[in-house]
């Protein structure tokens, strides 16, 4: 592990000329370099007497250096590829390991910048516009997910469909920006009431979808009672005007014997609008018993 090489490069950058490395050990020198990783990489070489290779994905620095862009990289050291190169003396035996140093500071950024863009777009593409929740088509895909997963591991999970009354009334009342702002403040308001696990999402206009994991019915009635009673006693203000909003909740539990996902949705549904007929601002929770009276009705 002695240092028998330093070019201007290593020493311009590490601060360290070539006479003050060369015949040392090298983490002496450096004693912040990562000892156990480097010198298994190196006696590696030494032993396959081939070549090896680590990218700044795997590990984005060898030596801490500063680069050449402070200002506008967005990092603070520099991107490293680095290659170890066997050696061999006139036996045909690897003598050393010649290890190089590549600056792929540029190309790290650029990396780092397009994958940061591909996720924000990502993101966005899964977000409601109005409300920045999430729109139905993740949730959806988050639905099917959910019962895929508890069929196969015999689990439990509690969908949530919740409609704000009478919402035409508020758009024609106040205007579709209040209607708008109701929305935003509503939705926002419930999301802060939910776990971190739990997901929910704009099914469309004033409707919307709570995906609870590992919650039986029992255990989402007693969320979705407490959401309605934080809706109705939270008034949304806008423009100095107090709107008073309430909602209808329908509930369903996921059952080993449903066909797709789909059909938990339609349970809520009609949980949901069962609650709508008689009186509004309450939480149903489906039954098979709420399809006879949907046929008798």
């Amino acid at each position: 592990m002695e240092v028998t090489l330093w070019n201007n490069f290593m020493a311009n950058h590490s601060g360290l000329g070539a006479d003050a490395v060369i015949g040392k050990n090298l983490f002496e020198c450096f004693p912040e370099l990562p000892k156990a990783w480097l010198s298994k990489k190196i006696l590696g070489v030494f032993l396959l007497k081939n070549f090896a290779f680590t990218s700044w994905e795997q590990r984005p620095y060898l030596f801490r250096f500063p680069h050449n862009r402070p200002i506008t990289g967005g990092v603070d050291h520099m991107y490293q590829n680095c290659t170890f190169m066997p050696v061999k003396g006139a036996a045909g035996e690897v003598d050393s390991v010649c290890i190089t140093l590549f600056d792929a500071t540029d190309i790290g950024i650029s990396q780092t910048e397009l994958k940061k863009a591909m996720k924000s777009l990502s993101d966005s593409s899964n977000r409601d516009g109005l409300t920045g929740i999430y729109n139905r088509r993740y949730l959806e895909q988050r639905l099917s997910a959910e019962f895929d997963r508890c069929r196969r591991y015999r689990d439990q999970f509690s969908f949530v469909l919740f409609d704000l009354d009478h919402f035409k009334r508020i758009n024609d009342t106040y205007g579709h920006l209040a209607g708008d702002e109701v929305l935003c403040v509503v939705s926002q308001h419930i999301n802060s009431l939910l776990r971190s696990v739990d997901v929910m999402g704009r099914y469309g206009g004033e409707e919307f979808g709570i995906i609870l994991p590992a919650t039986p019915m029992r255990s989402a009635l007693i969320l979705a009672e407490r959401i309605r009673q934080a809706i109705e006693q939270a008034p949304v203000a806008y423009k100095e005007i107090a709107i008073p909003v309430t909602v209808s909740i329908g509930i369903a539990e996921f059952e080993q014997d449903a066909p797709n996902y789909e059909h938990l949705i339609g349970c809520a549904d009609r949980a949901l609008y069962h609650g709508k007929e008689n009186g509004r601002n309450q939480v149903t929770c489906y039954t098979p018993e709420l399809e006879s009276k949907a046929a008798s009705s």
